[in-house]
């Protein structure tokens, strides 16, 4: 029963969110609290809740100061000698922009952090998409993707949690696995170039001073097939595949929110804190590889620096505080609402009923194959539950049924990780709150775009791997 119920909750939601029937903070509270009523756990649900904030609030936690401390340094001007980079590597080409999303997005994430790449990317990447009016969920959907695929990199969570519950090293887990999660990344910038054909061929080429005039422009976020309102009115067009679209002309964004990122006269710019602003981003990324601290006290830490020495007044602190709190509010809102999600999904055993159920059914016949086995179940599963349930609780099943049949724990731990491309677009991933809150897209507008695509990456890299002999 408690299987069913589980499965029949992350429907609801999934449906729901992707339906706009319901916002996800209102879905991810009130859609777990009904279903804990449903399994008669009602009486318990507070003890739910508070267990699984207790687990998120240092993650919340980061996440806030995370957002102000990059909400600083964008407002300094420390990545605007990369966006000027990619904005003269892009010219104005949507194919071009949307590869751009996708190396940029891998390079960053090479931190290991998602959340990091997520603020990073959208900061650089969303002034371009908005002034050229291109769609949104294009850019979550490539960035989620590359992050993914390098989301697997030893200091990057899942392969260490691989390695610590099947007792392994993490560089015997990854370093066989290049070869595959190349491929993955070959993948992702394929299809970014597929994907930002298709934007060429909807929107044309502009060149820098024709987006300049359309820069008043604001970009509404279409359904799953990417669709933005507004694309064909004032459209300039090379081949005249997106003039003449049914599409009517968008109004101009409150307080001109066409390309405020960039704006190379904003008041908060300070090009003489410049080397002292990146010196202070590389050691803080460096402290964070390294584990010197915990890392919401870095980012707190570093927040608090980067506020005094930058705006030493406390107006100014204040007023840049004021201007990142509604991304604050948003982000960490939606972790506690995620709180809830897992707390009742972990507490009333619906997670390791659904485990069960799914590993128990699994046909003997396929015990030889238990790494193609585990491969495929990671997709979902990292997607429904978090990496610490998956790799903690279901991993060790999996590999003590392939050792059974000879199947390596390597092999098992390997083939784990393969379905990390689509968990970082998991309702209970807080960094995906951060991508989607910060490029202002519905969240149920990128789960519909990004998940098939995904999982079709997922798919590349656990095939690479069997190719080149890895799972």
């Amino acid at each position: 029963m408690l299987t069913i119920l589980g499965f029949a909750m992350i429907a609801t939601f999934l449906v729901l969110i992707m339906l706009k029937k319901m916002s996800p903070i209102s879905a991810l509270v009130l859609i777990p609290a009904l279903f804990c009523v449903f399994v008669g756990k009602g009486a318990e649900l507070g003890d739910y809740v508070i267990d699984g904030v207790t687990g998120l609030a240092p993650t919340a936690a980061m996440l806030m100061f995370a957002i102000v401390y990059f909400g600083v340094m964008i407002d300094v001007g420390l990545f605007d000698p990369i966006v000027r980079g990619i904005l003269g590597f892009c010219k104005a080409d949507p194919m071009r922009i949307v590869v751009g999303t996708a190396v940029l997005a891998a390079i960053v994430s090479l931190d290991g952090d998602g959340s990091t790449t997520f603020m990073i990317t959208v900061s650089a990447m969303y002034p371009l998409y908005k002034r050229l009016r291109m769609s949104l969920v294009v850019m979550t959907g490539v960035a989620a993707m590359a992050n993914g695929v390098m989301n697997t990199l030893p200091w990057g969570g899942p392969t260490a949690r691989a390695a610590t519950a099947l007792k392994v090293d993490a560089g015997d887990i990854f370093v066989p696995m290049i070869p595959a999660l190349a491929m993955g990344l070959v993948f992702v910038l394929a299809l970014a170039y597929v994907l930002g054909r298709r934007e060429r061929r909807r929107l044309g080429v502009l060149t820098l001073d024709e987006a300049l005039v359309e820069e008043t422009e604001t970009v509404l976020v279409g359904a799953g097939a990417g669709a933005v309102a507004g694309a064909g009115a004032g459209t300039r067009s090379s081949g005249g595949a997106g003039s003449g679209t049914d599409a009517s002309r968008a109004e101009p964004a409150p307080g001109g929110d066409g390309f405020q990122g960039l704006d190379p006269h904003r008041p908060t710019l300070r090009p003489r804190l410049y080397w002292f602003n990146a010196l202070l981003t590389v050691g803080l990324l460096t402290a964070m590889i390294m584990e010197l601290l915990p890392i919401p006290v870095l980012f707190l830490l570093g927040a608090a620096l980067a506020l005094a020495v930058n705006f030493p007044h406390m107006p100014d602190q204040k007023a840049r505080i004021a201007a990142h709190a509604e991304n604050v509010l948003n982000v960490s809102g939606m972790v506690f609402a995620a709180a809830v999600f897992t707390g009742v999904l972990q507490g009333t055993g619906m997670v390791d009923h659904m485990a069960d159920w799914l590993v128990g059914n699994i046909p003997d016949g396929m015990g030889p194959h238990m790494a193609l086995v585990t491969g495929v179940l990671s997709i979902p599963l990292t997607y429904f539950m978090s990496n610490d349930g998956f790799y903690f609780g279901i991993l060790p099943v999996l590999a003590e049924a392939g050792q059974a049949h000879g199947v390596s724990s390597l092999e098992i731990a390997r083939a784990s990780i393969v379905g990390q491309p689509l968990h970082m677009s998991s309702p209970l991933v807080p960094a995906v709150y951060v991508l989607v809150g910060m490029a202002k897209v519905e969240f149920g507008d990128h789960t519909r775009f990004v998940v098939k695509w995904a999982a079709l990456t997922s798919l590349v890299v656990l095939g690479a791997g069997l190719v080149f002999g890895a799972v």
